[in-house]
C-alpha cells in the first residue's frame, strides 16, 4: 500500500523564500514499492485511495487540504495552513497504446502520454523524448510539476502554440474520498483517451468542454490533481540566438508579430526571398533604469530533429540569459547582494556580451534553473499590440513608485484555451520583473505597495491586462480578478460549484482562494455544468 509520513513542522515555505507561512500538518505520500506491487496501473490506483483516505480524515477533522509540488509559486496560492500534500514522490509515467484511445480521436498513435501529477516538466520531456515525441511548451525551466505547472498557468514563449496547460487533453481528478469522486475529464470535442482507459484507473468520465476548460487552469480548487494526458509532436531541434537589438525594432516585432516584413532580422534565419523567418519563440530582456541601453533579444528557430547533434548542455549550464531570474541571481551574487550597489549599477550597461549560438531540443535549452535563494517575480500579461504601452508604463511605474531590484523579460505566447489562464489574449505578451528580495530598512518602497501601484496604473491607463496566477500581484485589491476576467470567473465559480460539494469546495480553498473570492461557492450551480456530454468511445 503507498504509505503516507506525517510531520508538524510548524511552518512552511516557498522555494523562493516568499513566506515563511503557518503549517501545522505536512503529507508525504510514497507509492508501493515496484517489487511489491509491478503493475504501474495497480501502483496508482493504490495512491488513489491512499489521496482519498487523506481527503476522509481532512474531513473528519474539519481542516483544508492543499496539494504542492515544487513550491516555485512566489506567493501563497500553494500554501494552506491545516494540511498540506507534497506530491513530487507521485511520478508514474505511461505511454498511451493505440487501444487505449478513444475510437474518435484525432491524435496519433503514439503521441499521448499520461502522468502522475508529482512528474516535474524535466521528467515528463526526457520521458517523451526517450519515446521518440517532444513536448510542446515549457516554462523558463523545468521544475515545476506537472500538476503545478498547468494550474496556475505556467507559460514559455511558443509563439504559436500556447502555454504548459495548452498540451493536456485529460485531467484524472480526486474530487472527495468515494468512489465516484475518481474523475477522468476531457472535452467532449477532442476525445483523446477511451472510457476503457478510465475504467483502468477507476475513474468515471466526464466529457465535458466548458467544465474541462475551467478545471485546466484550476488553482488547486478543483480536486486532487492525480493525473494528466497530455499530447507530443514529434521530436524538433530548436536554433537559439541571443543577440541586442534596440526598443524600436523590438516594439515593431512585439507589437506586429510580423517577422517577415521586420527591420530587424538573422541572416541565418532568411527565407528564400530574403524575409525573416518565423521564430519558434522570442523573448526580451529589458534595463528598466537605463533607457539608452539596447535590449537583449532571445530567438529560437525550428529545426528538424536529426542524430548526432553536438551536446547543448555544457553551453546551457553557463548561460545568463535563459530566463530573468538566472541573470539577476548572477547579477546580485556579482555584488553580494547589496541592494543599493545594484540599484546604482543598473542605471548604466549591466548586460554582458551576447552569447554563443547553439542547437538542442526544448527539453535541453528549457534546462535547471540556476537561481535558488529570497526572490520576487510580477508578471502582467497584455493584448501584443498593446506592447508598447504596456512596457512604458512598467518602466514608468518601476522608476516613479521604485526603484526595485528587478530586471524586465518579455515573453509572447498564443492564447489559451483555459477559461482562468492568465495568457488569454489571442497572441499574449507577458511583461514581467523579476528580482531580490530586499529589507525593509532602505527607504525603499514595499513590494506590496509597488503592485498596489502597478494595478492602479494599468487600470487607470485602461489597459486589458491579468496576472500570472504564481506570481507576486496586489490580489487582495477589491475586484482585481473581475476586472481582469470580466465574467469568466463566474463560469469557473459556476463549474467548481457544479463539480464539488460546498464541504469539498471548502476543503480544496485556501487564503489565496478567499482573498480573491474565487472560494466562493454558488448552491444553485446547474449540474448540466458538469454533464457528461460525449459518446462513449473504447479502444482503437
Amino acid at each position: 500500500m503507498a504509505n503516507t509520513r506525517t510531520s508538524f513542522p510548524g511552518q512552511w515555505n516557498t522555494f523562493h523564500a516568499n513566506g515563511p507561512f503557518p503549517l501545522r500538518m505536512l503529507l508525504d505520500t510514497r507509492l508501493e514499492p515496484k517489487a511489491d506491487m509491478p503493475s504501474p496501473f495497480a501502483r496508482y490506483n493504490d495512491a488513489a485511495l491512499e489521496i482519498q483516505r487523506l481527503l476522509q480524515e481532512s474531513l473528519n477533522s474539519n481542516e483544508r487540504f492543499r496539494a504542492y509540488g515544487s513550491g516555485w509559486s512566489l506567493n501563497n496560492i500553494a500554501h494552506q495552513q491545516d494540511r498540506m500534500h507534497f506530491n513530487q514522490r507521485l511520478n508514474l509515467k505511461f505511454a498511451i497504446a493505440q487501444t487505449q484511445m478513444h475510437a474518435n480521436t484525432a491524435h496519433t498513435d503514439g503521441s499521448l502520454f499520461f502522468f502522475q501529477c508529482g512528474n516535474v516538466i524535466k521528467e515528463v520531456s526526457e520521458f517523451a523524448r526517450a519515446n521518440g515525441r517532444s513536448i510542446s511548451a515549457s516554462g523558463a525551466s523545468n521544475g515545476q510539476t506537472i500538476a503545478g505547472a498547468i494550474s496556475t498557468g505556467v507559460h514559455g514563449a511558443a509563439l504559436d502554440f500556447g502555454a504548459v496547460q495548452d498540451m493536456v487533453v485529460g485531467l484524472n481528478l480526486i474530487i472527495g474520498p468515494r468512489p465516484e469522486d475518481n474523475v477522468y475529464l476531457e472535452s467532449e470535442h477532442a476525445p483523446a483517451l477511451s472510457d476503457a482507459f478510465a475504467n483502468t484507473i477507476n475513474a468515471r468520465v466526464i466529457r465535458n468542454e466548458g467544465l474541462f476548460r475551467s478545471a485546466l487552469v484550476g488553482l488547486g480548487a478543483f480536486g486532487f490533481v492525480h493525473g494528466v494526458a497530455i499530447a507530443t509532436e514529434e521530436r524538433f531541434l530548436l536554433k537559439r540566438y541571443i543577440r541586442k537589438i534596440n526598443k524600436t525594432d523590438a516594439l515593431q516585432l512585439g507589437e506586429t508579430l510580423d517577422f517577415a516584413n521586420a527591420r530587424f532580422t538573422l541572416p541565418e534565419e532568411l527565407d528564400a526571398n530574403g524575409k525573416g523567418d518565423r521564430p519558434y519563440h522570442y523573448k526580451l530582456l529589458i534595463n528598466p533604469y537605463n533607457a539608452a541601453e539596447d535590449y537583449v533579444i532571445e530567438l529560437m528557430y525550428r529545426k528538424p530533429y536529426r542524430n548526432g547533434y553536438p551536446n547543448p548542455l555544457p553551453r546551457v549550464r553557463q548561460f545568463l540569459y535563459r530566463d530573468v531570474p538566472t541573470w539577476i541571481g548572477w547579477f546580485a551574487a556579482r555584488h553580494d547582494r547589496h541592494i543599493p550597489r545594484l540599484l546604482e549599477l543598473m542605471k548604466g550597461e549591466i548586460f554582458p556580451q551576447d552569447e554563443p549560438d547553439v542547437e538542442g531540443t526544448i527539453g535541453e535549452l528549457f534546462w535547471d534553473s540556476n537561481f535558488a535563494g529570497p526572490a520576487f517575480a510580477c508578471s502582467v500579461a497584455v493584448d501584443h499590440r498593446d506592447m508598447g504601452r504596456a512596457l512604458d508604463l512598467m518602466i514608468a511605474t518601476l522608476n516613479t513608485v521604485g526603484p526595485i531590484p528587478g530586471a524586465i523579460g518579455v515573453r509572447f505566447v498564443k492564447g489559451t484555451k483555459a477559461t482562468l489562464g492568465f495568457s488569454r489574449f489571442a497572441h499574449t505578451c507577458i511583461i514581467e520583473v523579476d528580482g531580490v528580495q530586499w529589507p525593509t530598512d532602505l527607504g525603499l518602497v514595499s513590494l506590496e505597495e509597488f503592485n498596489r501601484q502597478l494595478d492602479l496604473a494599468f487600470m487607470n491607463a485602461g489597459i486589458p491586462y491579468t496576472h500570472h496566477w504564481g506570481k507576486n500581484a496586489a490580489w487582495g485589491l477589491p475586484g482585481l480578478v473581475d476586472h481582469m476576467y470580466g465574467n469568466a470567473d463566474d463560469e469557473w465559480k459556476n463549474h467548481r460549484s457544479a463539480l464539488l460539494t460546498r464541504e469539498m469546495a471548502d476543503l480544496f480553498s485556501n487564503d489565496f482562494l478567499d482573498t480573491v473570492r474565487l472560494s466562493d461557492y454558488r448552491v444553485a450551480s446547474d449540474p448540466g455544468l458538469v454533464a457528461d456530454r460525449g459518446v462513449a468511445g473504447g479502444g482503437v
